[in-house]
């Protein structure tokens, strides 16, 4: 199932960083490194991020969902019916969620 699978590659790049699910910020969009880097100001290298296709828009969605569950940040509702990737990335005072 794709939901998992990218709910456990998200977990798994938060867990070697190390701070905890509520100092990552998760959401989906159409284009993850548009979303990551230019919105979110996110340092492409030296930081953690990490982004996965899901192929349709409700896996991203589900996914999205079961991230906040776990106690990533981040808001319901975002994207858009193109939004077919996930994205995480750990906040810093530097990023703009």
């Amino acid at each position: 199932m794709v939901q998992s699978s990218i709910v456990n590659d998200v977990c798994t790049q938060a867990d070697k960083e190390g701070s905890g699910y509520n100092h990552w910020y998760c959401g989906i969009a159409s284009d993850p490194k548009k979303r990551l880097f230019s919105d979110h100001n996110v340092a492409e290298k030296n930081s953690w991020w990490i982004y996965r296709n899901a192929e349709i828009e409700q896996n991203a969605r589900d996914t999205e969902d079961r991230l906040l569950q776990l106690g990533f940040t981040g808001g319901e509702g975002g994207g858009d019916s193109s939004s077919t990737y996930v994205y995480a990335y750990k906040i810093t005072n530097l990023t703009i969620e």
